[in-house]
């Protein structure tokens, strides 16, 4: 379960989110907002990437008091992805699996389902946006994770991909239990990710009601 305590998110003297207790269950669940709505900023608050005001709790272990244990429960991959230009793909996942405790070879799965073997030992400065995706997307998996944030995920890579990275997320969810958090402008397929649906509205979160 991940539950949000107190959590106040601001920039400035601008109030992002506001969310003083909301609790998500075990699942699959797709976040919907307008643009500006906060959606980014609740993935990477979620994330550890952000700073805030109260707490987020995975399973009960605190972002706040125990950082490293929550970190390692909880993987996100950025709706635009940068990384050092002068690093292969190869050195990367590397670096994440170190980081994540990966274990030996987790990684082919992912990289021949997605077809990533011819460019995975180039540099990542010589990469399309759609390969840098399929390589956010596949550091996004590496480890144990309780929680996989995925924002916009569904841009910059093809229908064929987009098909591939539906079966990753059913697996996982199935195989380990992971639960999912993905914000996308695009309308999930229903049929290959049956998803919940939460709302961004108002600065704050709430399960989402149809009218």
């Amino acid at each position: 379960m991940l539950r949000f305590a107190n959590f106040q998110k601001s920039y400035g003297n601008y109030p992002a989110l506001s969310i003083p207790d909301f609790a998500i269950d075990a699942g699959i669940y797709w976040i919907k907002g307008v643009n500006g709505s906060g959606k980014s900023t609740l993935l990477k608050s979620i994330a550890g990437i952000l700073a805030f005001n109260g707490d987020i709790l995975l399973n009960d272990i605190s972002i706040k008091k125990q950082p490293v244990e929550y970190r390692k429960l909880v993987n996100f991959a950025e709706a635009e992805p940068l990384f050092p230009e002068f690093l292969t793909g190869r050195e990367l996942i590397d670096l994440f699996a170190s980081a994540k405790n990966a274990t030996a070879g987790q990684e082919q799965p992912y990289l021949e389902s997605m077809g990533m073997g011819g460019y995975i030992h180039k540099p990542v400065g010589t990469y399309s946006s759609g390969m840098l995706k399929k390589l956010s997307l596949l550091l996004a998996f590496l480890g144990k994770p309780k929680f996989i944030l995925l924002d916009e995920p569904l841009i910059t890579i093809d229908t064929a991909a987009l098909t591939v990275l539906y079966q990753w997320i059913a697996s996982h969810h199935q195989q380990y239990g992971t639960s999912f958090l993905l914000s996308s402008h695009q309308i999930l397929d229903s049929i290959a990710l049956p998803a919940q649906v939460l709302q961004i509205e108002n600065q704050s979160l709430s399960v989402f009601t149809p009218i």
